[in-house]
């Protein structure tokens, strides 16, 4: 009788990690969830992150935030350099424990806990600035985008690449003053336009989904928003490239400082996140992607996705949290 071959430990492992990301992006979710509609994004932002951090001590890995709350003197948990994990490999972590706080704020749509984990070195160490950034979803040819094309050239690709006219395609923009000469290059080309409140991180994300109508991200946001986006681009195959952008010298400064020697570079979605990368997110408030949370009485109910760049797996995970048998609690 042929003997029945055993999972290798990496692979038995790397399936556990995904699964305590997971985990850390619920507890971060939960936690949040109680101030929707309140009106207070930095109670809600606060709580997110204490329950993120508290999470992490349970993760078997030695991590270092790269992307994170801020520096140091600005942000008292998950600050950039801060270590977290119960030990294990060396691992980059990324997270933003509340993408769309003034979302959650108001009971708006897309609000969610997200984190992305790479090895050491691995993920684009980003202050906390502007990019300029443009993204599609995967099955497209190499170069289809380019941050240097005008937005009609950029759309006129992509409907040729995609076989469809530049009306058919849907952009999506941050509804920011900024973007008033975007919008309407947009639209003089002739593509439709989604405007969204807040949440860039999944603006990015549905380009690459299946169910979701949108064909392009455009427009500016935060760098570390830009960072976790490029992490899950590469776990399902899109395209992304980010142009940091500044407001003063002491930005620039900063960013030489943290080793990047030609600060108008523009990187691809393989350069801001490379390696073997993970990416989770749970939901907050309901969206396009993932259910906000639902809670009941002593239970609540939260709505995840789990990627990994190797395998190109997604996973969408529901689970069913028991406050009254939990040891730990995400009030």
């Amino acid at each position: 009788m042929a003997q029945a071959h055993k999972p290798r430990n990496g692979i038995q492992t790397d399936r556990n990690l995904a699964l305590e990301l997971v985990r850390v992006t619920e507890a971060a979710a939960l936690a949040a969830s109680h101030w929707i509609g309140h009106g207070k994004k930095n109670e809600a932002d606060g709580a997110a992150v204490e329950a993120m951090r508290k999470a992490f001590d349970a993760v078997a890995i030695d991590g270092t935030v790269v992307i994170g709350e801020g520096e140091m003197d600005e942000a008292p948990m998950l600050f950039i350099g801060e270590k977290v994990g119960a030990g294990g490999p060396k691992m980059d972590i990324a997270v933003d424990p509340l993408e769309g706080t003034t979302l959650t704020a108001k009971a708006g749509p897309n609000a969610m806990a997200t984190l992305a984990l790479a090895e050491g070195g691995n993920f684009l160490h980003a202050p906390d600035i502007y990019m300029d950034k443009i993204a599609v979803g995967g099955g497209l040819p190499a170069g289809v985008i380019n941050l240097d094309d005008s937005p009609a050239a950029n759309l006129r690709n992509l409907a040729r690449a995609k076989k469809v006219e530049t009306s058919d395609l849907l952009v999506c923009i941050l509804d920011r003053d900024r973007h008033k000469d975007l919008i309407a290059h947009c639209r003089e080309a002739g593509a439709r336009i989604m405007l969204i409140s807040d949440g860039d991180v999944a603006g990015v994300i549905a380009t690459a989904m299946p169910d979701s109508d949108i064909d392009i991200y455009l427009g500016s946001g935060g760098a570390p928003e830009g960072v976790l986006s490029a992490a899950a681009l590469r776990c399902v195959g899109g395209q992304m490239q980010g142009r940091l952008l500044y407001e003063s010298d002491d930005q620039i400064e900063r960013v030489r400082s943290m080793g990047h020697a030609d600060p108008k570079r523009c990187f691809s979605v393989e350069e801001m996140a490379k390696g073997d990368v993970m990416f989770a997110a749970t939901g907050v408030t309901t969206g396009a992607m993932l259910r906000g949370v639902k809670r009941g009485v002593g239970s609540a109910v939260t709505h995840s996705i789990v990627m990994r760049s190797h395998s190109g797996t997604v996973r969408f995970i529901e689970a069913y949290h028991n406050f009254v048998q939990k040891t730990w609690t995400a009030t």
